[in-house]
Formats: C-alpha cells, sequence, structure tokens
C-alpha cells in the first residue's frame, strides 16, 4: 500500500484561488505550491479545490467531496467575492446575505476543523473596482465586498483556530494594476502580490505541523 502524505494542504474558495484569465503556472496558489515543494519535497500534498462563481452556499455542499474525503491538516479558505456580489436577477440582494455568509464561514470553518484541520487560515478579499449595474444605477462592488470583509475579520476575531490574513489591508493603497480590466480578477502583479503576502503564512503553518510531531 502506498504510504499516504505527511501534510495535506488545501485551498478552498472561489476564482481568486482558482485564477482567471490568467496562465495557470502563474497563479499564487500554484506559486506557493511549487515553493512549498521545493522547500519540503515528498512531506507535503497540495490540492486546490476551489470553483470559480462560489459563494459559501455552494462550498459547503461541496465540502464532503472536495474537503472531508481526504481530510486535512491546514487549509486556506477565501470566500465573498461572489457572496456579496449583486444580480438584478435576485432584486438586488447579495447572493448571500451577511449573516448567511457568517453563518457559513464558520460552518466550513468547524468541518475542516472536524476533519482534521490543524491550522485554517482565512483570507479577506483584495479592493475590487468593479462596478454593478442594477437598472439605472451603477453601485460599486467594493461597497459590498469591505462589509463582508467586516464579517471574515469578525469570525477570525472571535476564535484562537484561526489565523486571519487581511488581503484587503495590504493591498488597499496600491494602485488597481493588480487586478484584470474586468475590476475583480487578480492580474499576473496581482498573483505575485499575493503570494508574497500568503507564502509567509503557509509555510509557518507547515512548520507549525511539522514541529506539532506530524512526521513518523
Amino acid at each position: 500500500m502506498i504510504k499516504p502524505p505527511m501534510i495535506k494542504i488545501m485551498f478552498f474558495g472561489d476564482s481568486i484561488c482558482y485564477g482567471w484569465l490568467v496562465a495557470s503556472h502563474r497563479t499564487w496558489v500554484t506559486l506557493i505550491s511549487k515553493h512549498l515543494y521545493e522547500r519540503y519535497g515528498k512531506r507535503l500534498w497540495v490540492n486546490n479545490c476551489s470553483i470559480p462563481g462560489n459563494t459559501t452556499r455552494m462550498a459547503l455542499e461541496r465540502m464532503p467531496f472536495d474537503v472531508q474525503a481526504y481530510g486535512v491538516d491546514i487549509i486556506l479558505i477565501q470566500f465573498g467575492i461572489n457572496d456579496c456580489n449583486l444580480w438584478e436577477t435576485d432584486g438586488g440582494l447579495p447572493r448571500v446575505s451577511k449573516e448567511a455568509f457568517q453563518t457559513n464561514l464558520e460552518e466550513i470553518i468547524n468541518r475542516a476543523k472536524v476533519f482534521g484541520a490543524r491550522h485554517v487560515l482565512l483570507n479577506t478579499n483584495h479592493p475590487t473596482s468593479k462596478f454593478i449595474q442594477l437598472g439605472n444605477k451603477q453601485i460599486a462592488h467594493q461597497k459590498g465586498n469591505k462589509k463582508y470583509n467586516g464579517v471574515i475579520r469578525k469570525v477570525a476575531q472571535v476564535r484562537d483556530d484561526v489565523r486571519l490574513i487581511d488581503i484587503e489591508k495590504r493591498l488597499f493603497t496600491m494602485s488597481e494594476s493588480f487586478v484584470l480590466p474586468d475590476g475583480i480578477h487578480l492580474s499576473e502583479v496581482g498573483h505575485d502580490l499575493y503570494f508574497s503576502i500568503v507564502c509567509p503564512y503557509l509555510e509557518q503553518a507547515v512548520e507549525d505541523v511539522i514541529g506539532e510531531g506530524n512526521e513518523e
């Protein structure tokens, strides 16, 4: 029987984790995965189970297949870009309400913990420049994004088993060059910035798992 990998790392998110309109080898998750493999080698098993367009509601539905079926030691969670989005077909309501978003995030974290997660990393979302057309009105996507990032911070603050990576705070003062013309998705510059911000957190989590005696 093949011996299972020692440390299972999962990225669980939407198109921001998956990458969109950028070559797959240039996405921040791929860059981090490559870096970690170069440093830790066969100690790691890394899986990106992110799906573009997902909300937290949709993520919970697929969690048994994408996370629970494998088990996980370290999980990075990033949702909200789609949850806060406004669709005219929804009468201008967000795809997922703030209250449901918080509840869904908490359940995702709780389920990850039950299925082995020793370390949970939770990203806020970067500032966006997209405008949403609702009838005759234009609404800045960032208005909802900012509110949902506040929910993400709230979830992280009340739990001692979650580490917040505040992407919005780190990128708020930068120019818009880190997003594509759609105002939402990351450019290659954006993926490089995410890599520089997030990778140290993943490295520390791996070191912590190794220090906790994960190795046999």
